[in-house]
Order: structure tokens, then sequence, then C-alpha cells
């Protein structure tokens, strides 16, 4: 299809001649933009981990960053090749997507949707997302894919076009503080609003949770048949202490329910 689009046509590029010289000159240009990608990256990474206030905030800029050492590479490059006329440059980098659309389709679809996400930002670095049958922290966010670190530490690499065809849920949307649900199965006979009540203590007295008009804490009770469940709905101050917010609440709550003679459901009662 490529070929007939270049079929009957021409398209007057004031090309120059390529030469070893030119070749090692975009070699260079592709090298130092990857540097200077790596390092504004680092630069930022250990800027936002120094503020945790605006991490989130501070790392979304590194994508940004990227495309722009990127785009300005690709334009020092194409101009090294084809004399700097607006028109004709124009012509070339038309010619030069028509390929890439056609040749390497799915690398261009990873691309757009890179794009697609930091402009929309369905997501951003630092956010808790389900995506796919992924759930993690996004890491990163390239032109190719988007990284996930899941809760058994492993790196995930998302390619970027599923966004097109797949759901992305955001825990946080781009805050610090994040919901974080609790459940806490208890037996049926035993007393339900005590259990309520330390439930909501545990989470209210928590290190990492935070309470406020803002970010109230809710307690629940789910009542089915052989056990209750207490259902704790707060909000973590950090959306890294995830997990260790929902230990911290179980363990401080059961150590007093069992002070109280609050039961867990009897053995072979399945909670899920």
């Amino acid at each position: 299809m490529v070929e007939g689009i270049l079929q009957g046509q021409t398209f007057p590029l004031p090309l120059t001649s390529i030469t070893s010289s030119v070749i090692l000159y975009a070699i260079l240009v592709v090298v130092i933009a990857y540097l200077t990608a790596w390092v504004i990256s680092r630069l930022l990474s250990h800027l936002a981990q120094r503020t945790p206030s605006h991490r989130i905030q501070i790392a979304m800029t590194i994508p940004f960053a990227k495309i722009v050492i990127y785009s300005l590479a690709l334009y020092i490059i194409a101009t090294a090749i084809v004399k700097p006329d607006v028109a004709e440059l124009v012509a070339f980098f038309g010619l030069f997507g028509a390929i890439l659309a056609f040749g390497v389709k799915d690398l261009f679809s990873d691309i757009v949707g890179g794009l697609v996400i930091m402009l929309e930002k369905p997501f951003q670095i630092g956010d808790k997302i389900s995506f796919g049958s992924y759930y993690g922290e996004v890491t990163d966010i390239g032109l190719r894919s988007t990284r996930l670190l899941t809760p058994d530490e492993s790196l995930v690499t998302v390619p970027n076009f599923t966004i097109f065809n797949q759901p992305v849920s955001s825990s946080n949307a781009g805050e610090m503080v994040m919901l974080v649900v609790t459940d806490l199965y208890i037996d049926p006979r035993c007393d339900a609003r005590t259990a309520m009540r330390i439930a909501r203590e545990a989470a209210a007295t928590s290190k990492f949770g935070i309470v406020s008009p803002s970010y109230p804490c809710q307690v629940l009770l789910l009542d089915v048949p052989f056990y209750r469940t207490v259902r704790v709905r707060a909000y973590v101050n950090d959306v890294r202490h995830e997990f260790t917010f929902k230990s911290d609440i179980t363990l401080r709550a059961w150590e007093e329910y069992h002070r109280q003679g609050i039961r867990p459901p009897r053995p072979g009662i399945v909670t899920r």
C-alpha cells in the first residue's frame, strides 16, 4: 500500500548526500538524546522522592520531558538529511509517518497510546491502577509501554495500545491519599456494634491513615449466612502504604477482638 502511495508521486526534497559523517552525526544525536532523557528522568525521580507531597506531580513531568527531547532529536536528524525548508520538512515527515504507519503499526499504536495517556491522563505515575489483568503502582509511562510495580514487587511492562481495548481503573486519580477497604469476618453470634467500634478505632488511630471531613472513615456491617463482615472504608495517607495500612487495621482490630471475646467464624465456614 505504501508503494501505491509512492507510485506516480514526486517529493522534491533537497536531500543531502548520506555520507558516513551524516550517519555518525545521527547516531551521536540519538545517543545524546538517550543520555539526556536518562539523566533528566533520574533527577526528576530523585526530586519526586525528596518531596513526597508533590511526588506524583513531579513524576508526571518525566514522560513530557522525554517527548520533548526525542522530538528535538528527530528534528535535528531530519534537518541534517533535508535542508530546513518548512513545506518540504512537512512533506518529509508526512512520508515518514506513512512508512511508520504501514511498516511498524504495532509500535506506532503503542506510541499513539502513550501520547493519549500523557494528554488525557486516565492515570499518572504514582497511581495505583488495574490495567487489564494487572494491579499495581505506575512507575513509568513511556512512549511504547507503561510499567507497573505489583504488590509482590514484580515489574510488569504493559503495551500502551491496550488502553484502547481494555478498561483502566485508577484507585487514587493522581492523589497521594487513597481509599482502602479492609474486611474483618466475625461469628454472627458476637456483638456486632462492639466489633464495628473497635474496627473504626483501629483505622482512625493508625499512623498510616488519615481521617478528616474530606476523608471520612466508614464502617459497614454485611450480614450473610454463617458469618458477618465488618467492612472498614478508610483513607491511607500515602498510596505506597496501602497494604501496610490494611495489615495494621487487621492486626490491631483482632488483638482487641480477642480481648473482648469476639470470635472469627466457625472453622469450615467459607468467607469468600
